[in-house]
Formats: C-alpha cells, sequence, structure tokens
C-alpha cells in the first residue's frame, strides 16, 4: 500500500468515526429535547396540584361559620 493509499483510508475511517457521532450527537440532543418538554409538561402539572391541593386545604381550614347553611334551613 501506499503512502496516498494509507492516507485516504484513514480519512475514509475518519469521516465513518464522526459521522457515527453526528448521528449519536442527533440523538442524544433528540432525547434531551424530549426530556425537558416532558419535565415542562410535569412541572405545570404540579403547579396545578399544588393549587387544587391549597384550595382544599383552605376550605377544610375555613371556620364553620363561613360556610352557608344548607338550603333546608
Amino acid at each position: 500500500m501506499t503512502t496516498d493509499d494509507e492516507t485516504r483510508e484513514r480519512i475514509e475511517t475518519l469521516e465513518g468515526h464522526i459521522a457515527h457521532q453526528d448521528r449519536t450527537i442527533q440523538e442524544l440532543s433528540d432525547v434531551t429535547l424530549k426530556q425537558w418538554q416532558k419535565i415542562e409538561e410535569l412541572a405545570r402539572r404540579l403547579e396545578r396540584l399544588d393549587g387544587q391541593l391549597r384550595a382544599v386545604e383552605d376550605a377544610i381550614d375555613a371556620p364553620p361559620g363561613a360556610e352557608p347553611p344548607p338550603p333546608h334551613y
């Protein structure tokens, strides 16, 4: 094998490695994006549930006189 052939083979090998790394980086980027979207969705749901829980706690902590009497009174 001549020096040019060896150099060409090494370059082709390096190009193959770079293509594989580019593909891997893109896949990791896609996974990271999906994870951040899921995290944001879960954060919104947590905020909503926290608000609902606070409303329930406030209703439980309200003094009995604050509740209107039933309609039959």
